[in-house]
């Protein structure tokens, strides 16, 4: 007994919330072909995507399908007993091709889940651990740069070099535009990844509103299947999850130099207090024993007073 076979099947219906217009460039992007040859296979007659599948590859093709937004469904096909009574020696007729025909093209093959990264460009999509990994990636080699350019300035102004101090400064302002340049093709394809433009980077120079949009597109997760900016970006390596860590030890830091920089002012000022404080005590003390001391000519004045008068006629 031959083992059973399947078939996808679609009718156009759609996953509920999935816009058609995003459907229809899941599936362009999922066959590679354009979105007019797409068109044919939302007219509303079932049409058979794939056809003589095992029931786990067609499982494995319909939750493919599934991902681009579209309702397909499985459906067996009639098994075929084969007589060879009824064999014939004349070829058959080939069968003429259906004008609602879906493209010839294995989906298994020529199924692009995951897009190309592209880190110098504005194209693409990034997640969200990434992003942290490329911005941790670009502080980095910025302080790197940074603190190799300030060394050389620190030789530059001792040597009083004006040539020398007006190079620097222009090789500053160039790693500046750099970062500044590299930083706003992150934050697009962040953008892109959530499914909003790329324009709204322009917020983070808005007043208040540019203080939080960056913890809101690191909150904000990104859609798990194609939008109108390509397919979503690739599952995220050990290297990435290990970058994107070191924010947290960054943090982490930072907070613990606050308290200890917090600390140390409250425990000097409070020394400084207790100094002040017994440094005023000693002087009223002082002034008080100064004040209190008897003065020896006083005192012999006193003890003549006191004796009693002598009596010169009984002396």
């Amino acid at each position: 007994m031959s083992e059973n076979r399947f078939k996808i099947v679609f009718d156009g219906a759609l996953l509920p919330g999935v816009d058609i217009t995003t459907a229809k460039l899941n599936l362009a992007a999922l066959f590679k072909s354009d979105v007019a040859a797409i068109e044919r296979l939302f007219n509303g007659r079932p049409i058979a995507l794939k056809r003589d599948l095992s029931h786990v590859d067609a499982q494995t093709y319909l939750q493919a399908l599934k991902n681009t937004g579209i309702d397909a469904r499985i459906e067996s096909e009639p098994s075929i007993e084969l007589n060879l009574s009824d064999v014939h020696d004349h070829a058959p007729a080939a069968e003429p091709e259906s004008p609602y025909a879906p493209p010839r093209a294995s989906v298994g093959e020529s199924l692009t889940q995951f897009a190309t990264l592209k880190p110098f460009g504005v194209e693409g999509r990034i997640g969200r651990l990434r992003f942290l990994a490329w911005s941790m990636v670009l502080s980095l080699v910025t302080l790197a740069v940074v603190g190799v350019f300030a060394l050389v300035g620190l030789g530059l102004v001792s040597s009083d070099s004006t040539a020398g101090l007006i190079i620097g400064g222009i090789l500053a302002f160039f790693l500046c535009l750099a970062f500044l340049i590299a930083s706003i093709m992150i934050t697009v394809q962040r953008l892109h990844d959530i499914g909003w433009s790329g324009w709204l980077w322009l917020l983070n120079l808005v007043p208040f509103v540019g203080s939080f949009f960056p913890l809101l597109m690191v909150m904000m997760p990104g859609t798990n299947i194609a939008n109108r900016y390509g397919a979503p970006p690739p599952p995220n390596s050990t290297a990435v999850k290990v970058l994107s860590s070191l924010w947290l030890v960054l943090i982490a830091l930072l907070i613990v130099g606050a308290l200890a920089g917090g600390i140390t002012a409250i425990q000097e000022e409070y020394e400084t207090t207790l100094e002040s404080s017994y440094q005023s005590g000693s002087v009223t003390t002082d002034e008080i024993e100064i004040e209190t001391e008897p003065d020896a000519n006083s005192a012999a004045d006193a003890a003549e007073d006191t004796q009693p008068p002598v009596d010169s006629a009984k002396e």
